[in-house]
């Protein structure tokens, strides 16, 4: 596998990326919700996204493997050399309730857990953004660079909270840890969307404890072909199956944000 393969990836998944976020703009006024659980919600736009992104892949692809949110395969693949599609249909399910305009389809070629080819498609602003390993990161035509900040002290955060937290949670003590040491931290209910725009510049770090493979594989591609850094919370290398992560748009940066959250 080389290169150019992953770009044929890539364009296959802009293509699934285009197909998913067209059923969700189609169902946005008309969609039906179920709880998946406590404050955890699926809708039917969820599922149409998800089968017009696996059929887009099959149809260029038939026999790579296919792991959705909405699914039953959650785990990496038995052989670590096959490819597998990870997917998250609609990356900010309860803002797509909401009519809150911040959601994405997310697409993510993973090979040897590494993912290898990506988009997260903004449908609301028609913006893919899309990288290939080795070829960079982009939104559209644009190549994508991660922001110049190298201290805390400078720089815009964003994370992630899981549908519930409790009073004691880490994940609000990591909050009040940083949000004295950064300008200031966004929660803006979309991880994916999250890693797109500190790959674009546009926030300098974000963290996630509970996060799963869906929610950021395309993201971290995004992030790593932007000249960012990727690590698990405690700055060892990051593990696609375990998810949780930190990253940053320099070592710096980085470093500084993984000193903060708590242990």
């Amino acid at each position: 596998m080389d290169a150019n393969f992953f770009s044929e990836l890539a364009a296959v998944a802009k293509q699934a990326g285009r197909a998913g976020g067209q059923r969700l703009m189609e169902l946005r006024d008309s969609f039906e919700v179920s709880e998946k659980g406590s404050f955890d919600f699926v809708t039917n736009a969820d599922i149409a996204s998800q089968k017009a992104v696996f059929e887009c892949i099959s149809d260029s692809y038939p026999y790579h493997l296919l792991m959705g949110e909405e699914g039953d395969t959650h785990g990496p693949p038995a052989d670590d050399e096959s490819i597998v599609w990870v997917v998250d249909p609609l990356d900010g399910t309860t803002n797509y309730l909401h009519q809150f305009p911040f959601f994405a389809v997310s697409i993510a070629a993973v090979q040897a857990s590494r993912p290898r080819a990506a988009c997260v498609y903004d449908p609301l602003h028609d913006d893919f953004y899309w990288a290939a390993e080795g070829a960079g990161a982009w939104r559209n035509e644009e190549r994508l660079q991660v922001s110049g900040a190298e201290r805390l002290s400078d720089s815009l955060l964003s994370m992630s909270l899981p549908p519930q937290v409790a009073s004691d949670s880490p994940d609000l003590l990591d909050f009040l840890n940083l949000v004295r040491e950064c300008q200031a931290i966004r929660r803006t209910g979309s991880a994916a969307m999250n890693l797109a725009l500190l790959a674009a510049g546009k926030i300098d770090g974000y963290w996630a404890r509970q996060i799963k493979p869906w929610d950021v594989a395309a993201g971290v591609l995004l992030i790593q072909e932007a000249g960012g850094v990727v690590s698990n919370p405690v700055g060892d290398p990051f593990d696609l199956w375990q998810a949780n992560l930190t990253a940053a748009c320099s070592a710096g940066v980085h470093h500084e944000l993984v000193s903060h959250l708590s242990r």
